[in-house]
């Protein structure tokens, strides 16, 4: 099975030698599966000719926010409707999630409290997951197309479910420990609050259910392939 990855922001220069490119986190993240992936860097204003270029589609995150005003987001969102119209998989993580949900007719706003760093627990009815976040923007107001599938006490709209054909996550199951914290170093000192960067710092040896999440998500591709 394709999937095709729409690279929506590029991963600190700093860690590419090391950890790799947001695609090649993917790729090791959903190995095992016989996936084989083609990237298109929609943020650079590379896009598929169609919905057919793929299998199924991922969306990566970003540091640009989904209500920000760029040139690739309305294609991308178009995209994203024909996709869903289509009727193949396509699942969103963190950006991913944000412009799905915005492209589906819901709302993205920077969170007014702040933001989720490093380490933390999600309730995917009725399971708890341990999985790390990076994020302020929050999806606020679901599509009706829609359905809360997880959350916690900072994010209530923290993964969501479009029927048989999308599937949203707003924490990186892509990011292990080494990321969080290039994270912390690169992206994070003097620009998140201090408490928050200590606190993310503490917890980095603390386990993640990646792997469990990453099975959910090919569970989703395969799924939708097969139809």
């Amino acid at each position: 099975m394709k999937i095709g990855i729409l690279l929506t922001g590029h991963a600190p220069s700093e860690v590419i030698e090391t950890l790799g490119t947001y695609p090649e986190m993917f790729a090791r993240l959903l190995g095992g599966h016989d996936f084989t992936f083609e990237t298109f860097a929609v943020v650079d204003g590379h896009f598929p000719k169609s919905v057919d270029d793929a299998d199924g589609w991922l969306i990566t995150g970003s540091k640009h926010g989904a209500y920000e005003d760029h040139a690739w987001i309305p294609p991308l969102e178009d995209f994203i409707r024909k996709t869903y119209a289509d009727g193949r998989p396509m699942v969103g993580v963190c950006f991913g999630h944000q412009i799905i949900a915005q492209a589906m007719g819901g709302e993205v706003v920077k969170w007014k409290d702040g933001w989720a760093v490093g380490h933390q627990t999600y309730d995917f009815e009725g399971e708890t997951l341990p999985l790390n976040a990076w994020h302020q923007d929050q999806v606020v107001k679901i599509p009706e197309t829609a359905t809360v599938i997880a959350s916690n006490d900072f994010c209530q709209n923290a993964a969501l479910l479009y029927g048989d054909r999308m599937l949203s996550v707003q924490p990186h199951p892509e990011f292990t420990a080494p990321m969080v914290a290039a994270l912390i170093t690169h992206r994070g000192k003097g620009n998140l609050p201090d408490d928050l960067l200590v606190q993310a710092d503490a917890n980095l040896d603390t386990p993640t259910a990646n792997q469990h999440m990453a099975d959910k998500m090919a569970a989703f591709f395969l799924k939708g392939d097969s139809k």
